[in-house]
């Protein structure tokens, strides 16, 4: 496992682990690391400082050399080779600090359609309607394009976008 200080191009910087270099590589050419704020899949590696190896390292890394050892030792000599598993498909890890951002984000999102009134593909014309009065105003949902997005903003309507939910494969 490695871990990666990574940037986007809005310079959010987040960490995350991977399998090994190409697994990140991988990931990274296939679109799959984005930024856990932004979202943005234009992500690159930061500057890391390298691992100093100190004696307290040192020590503690010969243990587990030597408890793998141990364990290997104890184990039932392979007489009949047992079945390899598949590996796993490589996966990025989330720190704490993105596990409780990326809970925020489902908890904010939860609370903001559970209380409004879902009007799908008519988001901008409802929005419209409610800023010139013509229906009662109310909290609502839904889907807009880019450009009908925009073109509200630009006729002095109040719309925000919902928070996009965290996705579970980064």
């Amino acid at each position: 496992m490695i871990k990666y200080s990574l940037v986007c191009d809005n310079d959010h910087e987040f960490e995350s682990w991977f399998p090994g270099a190409e697994a990140y590589e991988t990931q990274a050419r296939r679109g799959f690391v984005e930024c856990p704020v932004c979202q943005s899949k234009k992500v690159s590696k930061a500057l890391m400082a390298p691992a100093v190896s100190t004696s307290r390292r040192r020590s503690s890394m010969r243990a587990a050399e030597a408890s793998e050892a141990m364990a290997a030792a104890a184990a039932p000599s392979p007489t009949a080779s047992p079945p390899v598993p598949a590996a796993p498909a490589p996966m990025a890890l989330l720190d704490d600090k993105q596990r409780e951002m990326r809970a925020m984000i489902r908890e904010l999102h939860q609370k903001l359609t559970e209380n409004s009134t879902d009007v799908g593909e008519n988001f901008a014309t409802e929005a419209r309607a409610m800023h010139d009065g013509d229906t009662p105003t109310r909290s609502i949902h839904g889907k807009a394009s880019f450009a009908e997005a925009r073109a509200l903003a630009e006729e002095g309507i109040p719309v925000l976008p919902l928070p996009s939910l965290p996705d579970e494969r980064n």
